[in-house]
């Protein structure tokens, strides 16, 4: 009875380690295809008809890694006309004063911050952006995280793509800047060489992507306003994946940027991390629950340990294992190098095969429970949808 349960998980992990191995080649394939395609978009963001001005969007909640020089950088933009609106819930909050700074330094920029006192559902961010809008003067408008840094270049490669009139969101890749601590470097990585990777799988799976990302959402006021304003999405936790999506749902098409931006990351500790990971899985699981639990055949790491294993160690289950493990070594360092230009890809590499079995575990306990934890707060996710819980 034991040999045939053992032969049965063997069949299984064997298939898993297949499965994987297809999944790594499309991501490698789809970074190729992006590769070649970002550099028409390059050139194509270099010489537009006219460039638009532009109302960036910056919503505030405590202080970030790093968090005044990427505010700087969007002052730096080569870009003619454009203005930045900060937004926070509290006048009290510590990034109010790297705002106060920055309008110090740059007199001339249009540099705007609003304590936004309305509510309007359980997320913050979203809360305060119905407010922001409210604000902007411009049509085009762009939202980024608070811990987004951006090269002089960026307001011209996003905008680019809203010229044409079946583009309805432009959204970018993005690297993590990992601060020294082993939690932190497993979440640089795993942004570089899990999340980045799955994103342009999606895009050449399902001809094109069908949802934002927080490192940037540009777009005209009048979509927004079709899908009913930031007040339609103020329950969900994902509002980025929200508003790509329901942009994407008008017919219009979500463009990938060619233009990569940084996050820096704060010191995790590996407690930290995993709750951190958690919420982001919980999220994408209510809001892609079909591709969610497609991710089980994608654990390379974790199907051929399982196969060797099951194989009691057999020539032939060390062989699959260093033919899985080398195909995700090498779809890991070509996405993180190669498309997001990461620096750090080749020293982080040697933790790859801890984050991918950390990854199968946070895969797995997400199915166990609804609450999370973000940024001092705790709710609980039904739907996609944030319910506070009270402390």
């Amino acid at each position: 009875m034991i040999q045939v349960a053992l032969l049965i998980l063997e069949y299984v992990a064997v298939a898993g380690c297949v499965t994987s191995s297809i999944y790594y080649l499309i991501c490698l394939w789809s970074a190729l295809a992006f590769q070649r395609e970002r550099k028409k978009q390059t050139a194509e963001a270099a010489a537009p008809p006219s460039r638009p001005p532009v109302s960036i969007l910056k919503p505030l909640k405590g202080v970030d890694p790093e968090i005044y020089e990427s505010f700087r950088s969007h002052c730096l933009q080569d870009y003619p006309e454009y203005e930045i609106i900060f937004g926070a819930s509290d006048p009290h909050d510590p990034a109010v004063a790297s705002v106060e700074r920055l309008k110090a330094e740059f007199p001339g920029r249009r540099i705007e911050m609003i304590i936004c006192r309305e509510s309007h559902g359980p997320n913050v961010k979203v809360t305060n952006l119905v407010q922001m809008t409210r604000a902007a003067r411009y049509d085009t408008l762009i939202v980024n995280d608070s811990d987004i840094r951006v090269p002089p270049d960026y307001l011209r490669q996003v905008t680019a793509p809203l010229f044409s009139k079946h583009v309805g969101l432009v959204t970018c890749l993005y690297r993590g800047v990992a601060a020294p601590t082993l939690g932190s470097c497993l979440e640089a990585l795993g942004i570089s060489s899990d999340f980045c990777a799955s994103v342009l799988a999606a895009r050449k799976i399902e001809g094109g992507i069908h949802f934002g990302l927080g490192s940037t959402l540009a777009f005209r006021r009048a979509e927004l306003d079709r899908i009913g304003g930031f007040e339609a999405i103020a329950e969900y936790l994902a509002d980025d994946y929200e508003l790509g999506k329901r942009i994407s749902d008008l017919g219009l098409e979500v463009v990938l940027a060619p233009v990569v931006v940084e996050t820096f990351l704060p010191a995790y500790s590996m407690a930290g991390f995993v709750q951190h990971q958690l919420r982001w899985a919980r999220g994408v699981r209510d809001a892609r629950l079909g591709g969610y639990i497609g991710l089980a055949f994608t654990f390379g790491a974790a199907w051929s340990l399982i196969a060797l294993l099951a194989a009691r160690g057999a020539i032939w289950s060390w062989v699959l294992l260093c033919l899985v493990l080398t195909l995700r070594k090498v779809t890991a360092w070509f996405v993180g190098s190669a498309v997001l230009h990461d620096k750090q890809t080749t020293r982080l590499l040697w933790y790859w095969p801890l984050r991918d079995l950390i990854a199968t575990g946070v895969w797995i306990a997400s199915f166990f429970g609804n609450t999370i934890h973000w940024r001092g707060d705790v709710f609980r996710l039904q739907k996609g949808k944030l319910h506070r819980v009270t402390k």
